[in-house]
């Protein structure tokens, strides 16, 4: 196999040596998985309309968020709909807000931004779902200036995440990846996996699609694991995107009733409807 770029993109960008067997075997996994449930295309549009809806709350001019808008776009964060409730009770929403301005309007690079608004967070025992947070509200409110960062993609303190099982490597379970999981790796990646979608064809919502790809990548990792990193039920069990739709938080739509799954506390989740959003979103 040959690692799809060995050359980096610019003189500070580090080097990512990916197989492209292993990107074009996902690839065709995911086109297949999708065709069920409306194809490529829908999922990507379900994205789209996952940033919109983050655009319209966080863009610029937006008034500030509510603790119902908030709420509501946690939903569509795996990691942070089930811990955002309990935090907020502590910090309260003014406090929450002061401190996504940070992220979202702070001086300075994001790698900057992120580490000031962990930060501010020094009361939380475990603030690893912040990192998550921080990734998914500066992605899908800027996803044309800022790529994916999320763990599931790149820990590098865990050394684990999709890029590991797009790796060149011929046992990818040992494999010494000497990457920081910062802008500049998160960048190249999606650059270089930009241009193998190019490369295959795929010419636009290459943004989408890459957030696709590597999502069920990781869900190909879940599934290996045996899905206990992500509970199920029996309903989904043959699902072969059910894993890749929750990793993207976009099983927070219920298809039946379009209506938001708000999952605030551990149990059966709460519906707050989706004004603006399709049931087939």
């Amino acid at each position: 196999m040959i690692g799809l770029l060995h050359k980096p993109l610019s003189a500070s960008a580090p080097v990512l040596d990916l197989s492209r067997a292993r990107l074009r075997r996902a690839l065709a996994d995911l086109t297949e998985a999708a065709h069920p449930g409306g194809g490529l295309s829908r999922h990507m549009t379900a994205l789209w309309l996952k940033s919109a809806l983050f655009t319209e709350v966080f863009g610029a001019g937006a008034a500030p968020v509510s603790e119902v808008e908030f709420l509501n776009l946690a939903a569509f964060m795996a990691p942070v709909r089930r811990r955002i409730a309990p935090m907020i009770a502590r910090v309260g929403m003014a406090e929450l807000r002061a401190r996504l301005d940070i992220l979202l309007q702070g001086q300075g690079p994001v790698d900057a931004r992120i580490a000031r608004f962990l930060a501010c967070f020094s009361e939380e025992r475990d603030n690893r779902w912040l990192r998550d947070l921080a990734a998914e509200v500066l992605h899908f409110t800027q996803p044309d200036t800022v790529p994916l960062m999320t763990r599931w993609i790149w820990d590098a303190g865990a050394s684990t995440g999709a890029l590991r099982e797009i790796w060149q490597a011929e046992d990818i379970d040992r494999a010494e990846i000497d990457l920081t999981d910062d802008l500049t790796t998160f960048t190249a990646l999606q650059s270089q996996i930009e241009a193998f979608l190019t490369a295959e064809g795929h010419e636009r919502d290459r943004v989408w699609l890459c957030d696709l790809l590597l999502a069920h990548v990781y869900a190909g990792y879940i599934d290996a694991c045996g899905g206990r990193y992500l509970r199920g039920d029996d309903a989904d069990a043959a699902d072969p995107m059910r894993h890749t739709r929750r990793i993207l938080g976009l099983d927070a739509v219920d298809a039946e009733s379009g209506r938001i799954r708000l999952m605030l506390l551990e149990g059966p989740p709460d519906l707050l409807p989706a004004e603006g959003y399709e049931a087939d979103a």
